[in-house]
């Protein structure tokens, strides 16, 4: 059977579900094959349905020249780590998404095969969603389903007095990967700059962390929007302050290697935890928790580190040792 003309012009919104989509919701029976206005979430007895959604706009969250398999794998893996933070597995997923006149048939079958690679590695499945066009830039909105045994999500707003605040793996490499990826970023070599891109492209979702933060946490969030930012979003949540160190704050090689090149390095450490698009999970866990979680956790290859602590009060405290920081703006906002 021949498919649509790759060489088309345009491309018809069904040629592209029964080509590209279909595919993605193989071996899911509530995807009903796509061929219906719904899919069927099964219950699963002893566990809690997560859901969560995040979107992603051409020029805002990714360059207007990024691969498209790279593009979806990103809004794939964003919203893993929403589920990462909550403690929860990945089952499925629904997908909207706007294409621009200028997206073809190679560009959409790019797209369809980042989903595919990504949803094989992360172990979850199509169920639907929606497709249409339109004059603005390429929007796609993704909404995730995860399964949690029943009473142990992780919240936001479970924080406690007296608790440590760590953060998984490092700080400031999606920052410093937007950069690299605009040729922004002067005097490292270009393996950094490639690596570091590479954190920008394709974050890892911390789902190898789920059991511990399970066991032995009792609030999380995922770093998106910048440390300082999500770290505020868990205090509040939580009606709490959080007081975090960021001479303490974990950096990559690359990240050290820029570091060491800035003339003032506390504000360049201020710049790394409000730039964004880590995807690393902030968590808080009770003195006598912290370090079976901190073993947990390096047992899967994900380190934690302690950068603060829990406090009555409200926001967040910044320093650096003991050097109290001002922090103009504590994150990525949208308008």
């Amino acid at each position: 059977m021949s498919g649509p003309d790759p060489g088309a012009k345009t491309v018809d919104e069904f040629d592209w579900i029964q080509r590209c989509l279909i595919p993605l919701a193989a071996g899911s029976p509530g995807a009903l094959g796509l061929l219906d206005d719904a899919a069927i979430i099964p219950a699963r007895p002893g566990f809690d349905l997560v859901l969560s959604k995040d979107a992603i706009v051409s020029g805002v969250h990714f360059l207007p020249d990024d691969p498209l398999d790279e593009v979806a794998r990103k809004l794939l893996r964003v919203n893993l780590s929403d589920l990462a933070a909550k403690g929860a597995e990945p089952y499925a997923y629904m997908l909207a998404i706007a294409w621009p006149p200028s997206a073809d048939w190679p560009a959409r079958e790019a797209f369809a095969r980042g989903l595919g690679e990504d949803q094989r590695r992360f172990g979850l499945t199509l169920l639907g969603g929606d497709t249409v066009s339109t004059l603005g830039p390429l929007t796609a909105s993704l909404t995730i389903f995860g399964y949690v045994p029943s009473g142990r999500l992780v919240p936001r707003g479970g924080a406690r007095p007296g608790d440590l605040v760590l953060v998984s793996g490092t700080i400031g490499d999606g920052a410093l990967g937007l950069q690299a990826a605009q040729g922004r970023l002067a005097g490292l070599d270009q393996a950094d700059l490639d690596w570091l891109a590479g954190r920008y492209r394709r974050p890892e979702p911390r789902l190898n962390l789920r059991p511990a933060l399970r066991d032995h946490v009792h609030a999380a969030a995922d770093v998106s929007d910048g440390l300082v930012a999500d770290a505020g979003r868990l205090a509040i949540a939580s009606g709490l302050a959080l007081e975090l160190d960021l001479a303490a704050m974990p950096l990559s090689p690359p990240a050290r290697r820029w570091l060491a090149l800035q003339p003032d390095p506390v504000a360049a450490r201020l710049a790394l935890a409000t730039g964004g698009d880590d995807y690393e999970v902030i968590c808080t866990a009770a003195l006598d928790e912290a370090q079976p979680l901190c073993e947990a956790a390096s047992t899967v290859g994900t380190p934690l580190t302690v950068i603060g602590c829990v406090t009555t009060g409200q926001g967040v405290v910044t320093r650096h040792g003991r050097e109290a920081l001002s922090v103009a703006r504590a994150g990525y906002r949208h308008s």
